[in-house]
């Protein structure tokens, strides 16, 4: 057992962590975007789009702070907008929205889930908007910044928000991990594989990893975000042709 632990880097180790996280951020595209291919009630009224859509410019402004084309933020409008029409068609994603995309069904607890609500949230109101969406799913582009990535990532494991990433939430999220997977260790490797990670990234050994550890941490063990990239979003109009649609946009 000690030496198929020690024969995994601990970017490997923890690299695991994020899967379950990306997959259901890979999940909740394909989810919406299937059910928008076979859409044929609960149509929002014209008013009601109207209403709800973001102006040109406002897509514009949107594309020119990610790494979408303005084609391509309109085209993720039309996924945001069957998912924040699901339950309560108010143009917000609440929390029971997106559980109901990934889970089909708006109850029970998940902690990816909650994860993945928490970090989208930019402003902590208790919805996801549109301008957070496109945030969210940038970080996730082929092209975006190694620190974009490096700093969503710690967000993601940082489940009270202290700015800091604690034993206990690391502990929380490979058992939650585990569990999801349907995978069973023995609290003795547990243990130690959490002991490993603070050894390896906790430099001054105060009990936590602060963002300067996490920087450093991550730079010595780059595996830590190989599923931090989707790389269907390098054309979302390509992957999703259902999305396609005339506009009046120039790009």
């Amino acid at each position: 057992m000690s030496s198929s632990l020690s024969s995994l880097t601990i970017g490997e180790r923890l690299c695991a962590a994020c899967f379950p996280f990306i997959a259901i951020i890979e999940a909740l595209i394909f989810a919406v975007s299937k059910c928008i291919e076979h859409h044929n009630h609960h149509h929002s009224s014209p008013d009601q789009i109207r209403k709800k859509a973001p102006r040109s410019c406002d897509l514009t402004q949107l594309a020119g702070g990610s790494p979408f084309t303005v084609n391509e933020v309109e085209a993720l409008y039309e996924l945001f907008k069957k998912l924040s029409s699901s339950i309560i068609d108010d143009g917000l994603i609440h929390k029971e929205e997106l559980q109901l995309a990934l889970f089909k069904t708006p109850f029970g607890e998940n902690l990816f889930l909650d994860r993945v609500f928490d970090v989208f949230d930019e402003k902590k109101n208790g919805v996801i908007e549109f301008e957070e969406f496109i945030h969210a799913l940038s970080v996730f582009h082929p092209t975006a910044p190694t620190q974009d990535k490096i700093d969503f990532a710690f967000r993601l494991y940082d489940l009270r928000q202290t700015g800091f990433i604690e034993r206990e939430e690391v502990k929380q999220m490979v058992i939650a991990i585990l569990s999801e997977s349907g995978l069973d260790l023995s609290d003795d490797l547990l243990e130690t594989i959490i002991d490993k990670t603070f050894a390896d990234a906790d430099m001054d050994g105060d009990g936590k990893i602060s963002k300067e550890e996490w920087n450093m941490f991550v730079m010595r063990n780059p595996s830590l975000l190989k599923n931090m990239t989707l790389q269907y979003l390098r054309d979302v109009t390509t992957v999703f042709p259902s999305f396609i649609f005339n506009t009046e946009l120039e790009e």
